[in-house]
């Protein structure tokens, strides 16, 4: 019988068993995901039974995973528990972080997770709406942070490069309409008007079938083949089907992502966030 478990092996289990995969759970605890692997598998070489049943891209628990997935959220609790009891007072405060609707669906509940659990004290009100509205309130020091596009004036710092991609229903054939119906974000969006262009130079007709500010109607309207949007690659999900050369469509520019600062964000409380989101995109750096 096993005589102790490592509580690094126990927090990457709980992140697979609810992320519902290896990739998300590598994003959760700040590993790559041959690293999350050989965790896993230290875990079941520990325990002498398997606790993932693994199936393509999918993953869920065994029977004795679901029996060790109970202990482990109770021996992690009581660990994060045992370290507050000897730790520095946390801080305290409110911080505004403003965000894309994309990105606020792709990165923030990593980051937020991982701030509340050390720093449960601070208020952060996130506050979704499009970069280039982001950067004026961050201007007016309406904002103390902001994850936006990058190319809208000043750089501020690279958290990572990530692939622009046609997406289409991977149940309909929007793609294959002429003129290819969009559903894109408002005037002024980066990925808007990229698409716009690239389809100008190929010299393919479309049309404008629906414009929105939220990710969620672009989405709805893609899954029912209703219409092509373009997305970063990390926010394609499952039901959808990245669109290329093949199918006639081009080769967009990536996109990057940058952390914003206004010149009143100056506190502890500040630093402290901008340290959490620096280093929640590390793996996605590295990767990039």
């Amino acid at each position: 019988m096993p005589t102790a478990i490592e509580p690094d092996l126990l927090q990457t289990f709980v992140a697979i068993a609810e992320g519902g995969s290896f990739t998300d759970a590598a994003r959760r605890v700040h590993r790559t995901q041959s690293a999350v692997s050989m965790q896993i598998k230290r875990l079941e070489e520990t325990l002498g039974r398997p606790v993932f049943v693994r199936d393509g891209r999918t993953v869920s628990l065994t029977q004795d995973g679901e029996v060790l997935l109970g202990h482990a959220r109770r021996i992690l609790r009581a660990h994060q528990e045992a370290l507050a009891a000897f730790s520095e007072p946390g801080l305290e405060g409110t911080v505004t972080l403003g965000t894309p609707d994309e990105y606020a669906v792709a990165f923030l509940p990593a980051i937020l997770a991982r701030f509340a659990e050390c720093q449960c004290h601070v208020h952060v009100e996130v506050i979704c709406d499009s970069t280039v509205n982001l950067l004026a309130r961050l201007e007016e020091n309406a904002l103390d942070f902001a994850l936006v596009t990058q190319g809208y004036g000043d750089d501020g710092i690279l958290l990572m490069r990530d692939d622009v991609v046609w997406v289409t229903s991977a149940r309909h054939c929007a793609h294959e309409q002429d003129p290819i119906p969009l559903a894109l974000f408002q005037p002024g969006c980066r990925f808007r008007q990229r698409a716009i262009d690239a389809l100008a130079a190929a010299g393919r007709p479309y049309r404008l079938a629906l414009t929105s500010v939220s990710l969620a109607a672009i989405e709805a309207a893609v899954r029912a083949g209703l219409a092509v949007t373009v997305l970063p690659r990390s926010n394609v999900t499952p039901g959808m089907r990245i669109l290329d050369e093949r199918d006639g469509f081009p080769v967009l520019l990536d996109n990057r992502v940058e952390l914003r600062r206004s010149e009143s964000a100056r506190s502890a409380v500040h630093d402290c966030l901008a340290e959490y989101i620096i280093d929640s995109f590390r793996p996605h750096a590295a990767a990039a």
